[in-house]
């Protein structure tokens, strides 16, 4: 994994080159896209031009035998933030890529017509080639016509209809084990990007290429033994995802009363019980699905799982906690057969299932359908697809819906809508909302492991006190995790158990013959939020922006009744590392 692959999609033929990853050793995943787009795309570019660069970055420890090392990195600069942007995803292109010898894949310029192009990677090297037949596909149907043109030994990362159209809330799609679209480079609008480079999907197969080998093999090995221990025996990796997926956090949040209900008037939602984590497995696996499911080869935590119709047939992969609420109790909707088929349209557009759920909120708040109309929800997920003057606006994102239709409780930071919990009643992850680089995002500093779940300590999720500090050490961990390649889920127990954490470190070490330690990985996160807090300042952000909307001040929320309550002092000295 030492080259870089650029990809220039400029005016004319397509031209690639690899160059040695020198001037960016030491960097992957997050850190890699980030340093990229710090030192390489002006700030005030806007960013569907030819200045902007999409990146695609396996993480330090992708492709080697190390589990739970197949997290991939997508960087630009957001159409929907305006600032920089690394959205994460699953799936197998990570693991993919790094066996290629890829460090990073960019995409750079963008045509002067409307041709689509598709490109192919293996260890033979490289093709870009002109496809228009592609146009206006699905992912779904996409991914099938790879495989007739490719065979099964590939894996894809590609853009739906809503990439197409370069909509603010477009994602990225990269393929599961099975070849199945399913994970997701959702936030920011990176799909957006990738339409504008004119890609409609990357193709890569890593037939006849090897495990990336470790200088220290014997220590890595046991290492990686210690980590996996680790995982298994703690109560959230070990028992909790793999039974019940991410969505087992809908009862927990909903009975600590910070699960947004009725785009962010409630905390608790009274038909949670029915789209719970729980429940959801239970259905799974009557229908004969699976509730349990690895989303890439190394995955120990198998968070994920398959979810089947009523006759029994695929749908979509387990809808995630974050999906669920979106298009659950966010609007009200209580039905997971609808549910999930959302989460299938979102993943066949390439469509954030966040802001696509958020979006609907703010449209039903607007009077566009009623909150807990399962039909009209998925008509207007259908209205993005189609392409319509309504199914731009939606697919443009929560905060441009609410300025067209007048709706002042839009639950967005940055123009990024906030995911599924609330920042009242979990104040912890509300700084993270307020001040991460990336717009409101949960995996940037996800402090509701110490508000709600007791992981890494206790810090009372309804007072302000030592919510910054939380959420400050939090997103300088997050963003050196992110650089590993590693499962954010990972923290659970890295958080609770020091010889986790030391065995992750130790990992890095035998691999790249290193002697880091735990100030070293906190001195990686503080370099990658300082670059990219440099290139939002560059391109125009200030103090203002790092604020949660007002009205998560002024309204109460039942049924604590609790306001956000940290200051915009304090949240002015998150940064202040």
């Amino acid at each position: 994994m030492d080259k870089i692959l650029r990809i220039n999609m400029g005016p004319g033929a397509p031209a690639f080159k690899t160059e040695s990853r020198d001037k960016y050793a030491g960097l992957g995943g997050r850190g890699l896209t980030s340093a990229i787009v710090a030192g390489e795309v002006p700030p005030l570019c806007h960013p569907l031009s030819a200045d902007n660069k999409l990146v695609f970055a396996p993480g330090l420890l992708s492709g080697t035998l190390a589990a739970m090392s197949g997290r991939l990195s997508v960087g630009c600069k957001s159409p929907l933030t305006g600032g920089i942007k690394e959205a994460n995803s699953g799936g197998m292109p990570s693991q993919v890529m790094a066996r290629l010898g890829y460090a990073g894949i960019v995409l750079e310029g963008k045509p002067d017509d409307d041709t689509l192009y598709k490109i192919f990677i293996n260890k033979d090297g490289v093709t870009v080639t002109p496809d228009n037949s592609l146009k206006g596909l699905g992912n779904y149907d996409l991914v099938e016509k790879m495989k007739q043109e490719f065979g099964d030994a590939i894996c894809c990362m590609s853009i739906g209809q809503a990439g197409e159209m370069k909509l603010a809330s477009a994602s990225v799609a990269c393929t599961d084990m099975e070849l199945r679209p399913t994970r997701h480079a959702g936030r920011g609008g990176v799909g957006a990007v990738m339409g504008a480079k004119g890609v409609k999907v990357i193709v890569m197969d890593d037939t006849g290429t090897e495990m990336r080998p470790p200088k220290d093999p014997e220590k890595f090995k046991a290492a990686n033994k210690i980590f996996v221990k680790g995982l298994k025996e703690h109560a959230v990796t070990g028992q909790g995802l793999p039974a019940y997926g991410t969505n087992v956090l809908t009862n927990v949040v909903n009975e600590a009363g910070g699960y947004p209900t009725n785009n962010f008037l409630y905390g608790r939602f009274k038909g949670a019980a029915a789209i719970s984590g729980e429940t959801m497995a239970e259905l799974e696996t009557a229908r004969g699905g699976k509730a349990t499911h690895g989303c890439h080869r190394g995955c120990v935590i198998r968070c994920s799982g398959t979810y089947m119709d009523k006759d029994g047939h695929y749908l979509t992969k387990q809808p995630e906690y974050e999906t669920v609420w979106a298009h659950g109790g966010n609007c009200g909707i209580d039905d997971m057969d609808a549910i999930a088929q959302m989460d299938r349209l979102d993943d066949d557009f390439g469509i954030d299932t966040i802001e696509m759920g958020a979006t609907i909120g703010v449209a039903m708040e607007a009077g566009l359908a009623a909150f807990g109309d399962a039909d009209a929800a998925i008509q207007l997920v259908k209205e993005v697809g189609k392409g319509t003057p309504l199914g731009r606006i939606l697919g443009s994102g929560a905060a441009v819906t609410g300025k067209v239709f007048g709706v002042e409780r839009v639950p967005v930071v940055k123009n990024q809508a906030m995911p599924a919990y609330d920042p009242r009643a979990v104040q912890g992850i509300g700084v993270t909302y307020a001040t991460s680089t990336m717009g409101a995002d949960h995996t940037a500093g996800y402090a509701v492991a110490t508000n709600l779940l007791g992981v890494g300590g206790n810090v009372d999720p309804l007072k302000p006190e030592g919510q910054i500090e939380l959420s400050r050490n939090l997103q300088i961990a997050t963003a050196a995790i992110d650089s590993t390649g590693m499962c954010l889920f990972i923290a659970f127990a890295v958080l609770d158990q020091p010889e986790t954490f030391a065995a992750m470190v130790d990992m890095i070490n035998a691999f790249y013959g290193l002697n880091l330690d735990g100030d070293g990985v906190a001195a990686l996160g503080k370099k990658i939020l300082t670059m990219e807090r440099e290139f939002n300042e560059q391109a125009g952000f200030t103090s203002k922006d790092d604020r949660l909307p007002a009205y998560f001040q002024t309204e109460a929320l039942p049924p604590h009744n609790v306001r956000f309550g940290v200051t915009d002092q304090e949240l002015d000295t998150v940064y202040n590392f």
